[in-house]
């Protein structure tokens, strides 16, 4: 996926830099046309499958023009459905989100995923969370209460009105987060050693079985019904497509080890574009949450260790 925990260990250069924040907003922009995309009848199952099958495409043809030999183990083999299954699910609960609640918000409330893994590499293979990380968990909680207005005194309607107009939505984007979290957790342990280029063209290519198999249950596709929706459908496959191609061929190239913290700002990328394509706009309590939550999780990316 577009995201990880983990840092570069040297400082990144200006070009490097750049080309992050290029990525986040990419990626920032994706969500905002997908929400264009779902106010014009497009359902979520839809844009997972095109969205993942043209990615799928193009990181197959990037694995076959670089020469990237296809090498599985036995391992490989049992682990990487079950970790595409789950990038399946987190695909369809995060645009079931941001077709739920602004843009900004459901990017904030997935981006509490470094807390999942933390729980996930408890559970599973017993690792005790870094210090840093449990001085980030409440940080991060807190602004993102403050972010979702979770007593509903910004928006006046009380907790009660807040929870039943944003409930499903954060709910949502948490599965999102938890899933992704699980995801991120059995890939470093039993996929790590599997190139990033066949690794993530795998996991999107069962994704999109899984949003296949939605839509077979749902009766089909909802294709959209206006041409502004055509638009958010076709943005939000290029812009993704766009986003991945460039983290496989370029950042490698300048040196940056996996990928970088610096693009968590997605979500205030998202939040400006949302403003202005959208007409979407939080009270200034919830922009400042949004800041906490995003420096928190920057931060525990950005750590020496």
């Amino acid at each position: 996926m577009a995201k990880a925990v983990a840092a570069p260990t040297r400082a990144l250069s200006g070009t490097a830099f750049a080309t992050l924040l290029l990525i986040a907003l990419m990626m920032g922009a994706n969500h905002v046309s997908a929400r264009l995309a779902f106010n014009h009848g497009v359902d979520v199952a839809t844009a997972v499958v095109v969205r993942s099958l043209v990615t799928t495409g193009v990181l197959l043809a990037l694995i076959r023009v670089q020469g990237v030999r296809l090498r599985f183990s036995a391992r490989h083999k049992r682990m990487l459905p079950g970790i595409g299954l789950l990038i399946g699910l987190q695909s369809l609960c995060l645009y079931s989100a941001v077709a739920r609640l602004p843009v900004a918000l459901a990017l904030l409330a997935f981006n509490t995923y470094p807390i999942w893994t933390a729980l996930w590499a408890r559970v599973v293979y017993g690792q005790r969370p870094e210090r840093a990380m449990l001085v980030a968990m409440p940080v991060i909680l807190v602004g993102l209460a403050m972010a979702l207005d979770v007593f509903g005194a910004a928006s006046g309607l009380g907790a009660a009105g807040q929870w039943s107009r944003i409930g499903a939505g954060v709910g949502f984007a948490l599965a999102a987060a938890c899933s992704f979290g699980l995801a991120l957790v059995l890939t470093q342990h039993e996929a790590g050693d599997v190139d990033g280029r066949v690794r993530t063209a795998t996991t999107m290519g069962i994704a999109a079985l899984v949003a296949l198999t939605t839509v077979g249950l749902q009766g089909g596709f909802h294709w959209p019904d206006a041409p502004v929706g055509w638009g958010g459908l076709a943005a939000l496959t290029f812009l993704y497509g766009t986003a991945f191609t460039i983290m496989f061929t370029v950042l490698p190239r300048l040196g940056v080890v996996g990928n970088s913290a610096i693009m968590n700002v997605e979500p205030v990328c998202a939040l400006v574009l949302a403003w202005l394509v959208l007409g979407q706009s939080i009270a200034p309590v919830q922009v400042a949450g949004a800041l906490v939550v995003v420096g928190a999780v920057m931060a525990l990316g950005l750590r020496r260790r």
